[in-house]
């Protein structure tokens, strides 16, 4: 399983763990070091010391005293019989401990006796806990030496790729003109990120522009053909020859046509990423257009049995650009003639934009947020449609800084609302 901590924090680990290692080891070396002193050499030195108590007694034929905390014991003699707690220790050198008092022994028999020198190490014994308390406490300190100076480290080595998460991250990045990443890093592994974070940006730059340009040429090479459609449907229904429903037919191609000039002029729009269109674009005010499209929607709605309600609570006076709403509404409208099989739809306008209800079946909540995505449709979805008529209502509105979201149940259907910016 990958470890998902954060690299910096990765970082102190592997320097804390690292002085744990080393300076425990360290810490045990002392502690291994003075333990081996103090068995070894200070066995040897009771030893001689034991050597020249043993010759004094046979000399003197008497208990030796060595010095103030040097007591030598003999069973040879009555008068420095060996106590009872240091009787049954084993050959060689002992360290006894008998509440705060510590003693060295160092036992020896010979000629059927035993001899034993003690020695009393209360002051080695408090410089030997001094010792250990500061072992102890230079380890601890190097623990959080170490996590300081890891935190500090960390923090400079994470510093240049936190810049280059943040140059990745900004919105600049897409732009055509945007300054290559790499020459701002040395030629190190952060460089290197660098410099593949260019090649992938580019690419992706490219294929942006290239997609920006197809839909630009494109939406302005089909201006022209819709001119004449346009123009054609306008020059037919001028004819007096034409029945009543050859007349239906010419002005349905030709609201087709405008909506579909609204699509291009929309496309275009989009493709430009909010740049201003040279030409001046036609405005209207919110009740105007949502008076035109229930003109268009009411009878589809009819045809369907559906009964569509266009209620005003307030609308206000402010004009924007007709192509962008237009293509708003209506792909909510044409959403909620799918997905209505019994009931209602109504279109209400209020101060700060407007809001599409229907009686439908309600969109399920982990759907809710995805259907605003390209080439998503409901479980329950209908007709022909691709998936792109939310996923270019929210586009449209990012574009023009409007919000839209939903809100659905089962029970009473859905509700997509649009909150217009300051219109002009």
């Amino acid at each position: 399983m990958p470890n998902k901590q954060p690299l910096e924090r990765r970082i102190i680990f592997a320097f804390v763990l690292m002085t744990l290692i080393v300076s425990g080891t360290f810490s045990l070396g002392i502690v291994a070091i003075v333990h081996f002193i103090e068995e070894h050499l200070v066995s040897e030195e009771l030893g001689r010391e034991l050597d020249f108590a043993i010759n004094e007694e046979l000399k003197l034929e008497q208990a030796t005293q060595i010095d103030a905390n040097t007591r030598f014991f003999s069973s040879h003699t009555g008068q420095m019989a060996v106590p009872p707690r240091f009787s049954g220790l084993p050959e060689g050198f002992s360290e006894v401990l008998d509440g705060d008092e510590a003693y060295y022994v160092f036992k020896r028999s010979h000629d059927g006796h035993e001899d034993v020198l003690v020695e009393e190490q209360h002051e080695f014994e408090a410089r030997e806990r001094a010792l250990f308390d500061v072992v102890l406490a230079g380890f601890l300190l190097s623990v959080f030496g170490a996590w300081g100076l890891g935190r500090l480290l960390a923090r400079r080595v994470m510093a240049p790729v936190r810049r280059l998460a943040q140059q990745v991250r900004h919105r600049d990045q897409l732009l055509p003109m945007a300054p290559r990443l790499a020459p701002d890093y040395p030629d190190d592994e952060v460089g290197r990120l660098a410099a593949a974070f260019d090649e992938t940006l580019g690419q992706l730059r490219h294929s942006l522009e290239r997609e920006r340009l197809f839909t630009s040429d494109v939406s302005h090479e089909l201006r022209t053909p819709l001119m004449v459609i346009a123009t054609s449907c306008e020059l037919l229904l001028g004819a007096p020859h034409l029945t009543a429903g050859e007349r239906a037919q010419v002005v349905r191609i030709a609201r087709a046509s405008a909506d579909m000039h609204d699509l291009v002029q929309t496309f275009l729009r989009l493709a430009r990423a909010g740049q201003e269109d040279g030409g001046i674009a036609e405005k209207v005010t919110l009740a105007g257009l949502a008076a035109e499209q229930y003109r268009q929607w009411a009878p589809q709605f009819q045809a369907k049995g559906l009964a569509f309600d266009l209620i005003d609570d307030g609308a206000g006076a402010d004009r924007y650009e007709a192509a962008q709403l237009r293509t708003v509404m209506s792909n909510l409208l044409r959403n909620a003639l799918h997905y209505t099989e019994q009931g209602a739809v109504r279109l209400i306008l209020g101060a700060d934009g407007f809001r599409v209800e229907d009686s439908g079946q309600g969109i399920p909540d982990d759907e809710q947020e995805r259907i605003f995505q390209s080439f998503v449709r409901g479980q329950q979805a209908r007709g022909e449609g691709l998936g792109l008529g939310l996923s270019l209502v929210k586009r449209v509105c990012q574009q023009q800084g409007w919000t839209v979201r939903v809100d659905s149940s089962p029970a009473s259907g859905s509700c997509f609302s649009v909150t217009l910016g300051n219109g002009r």
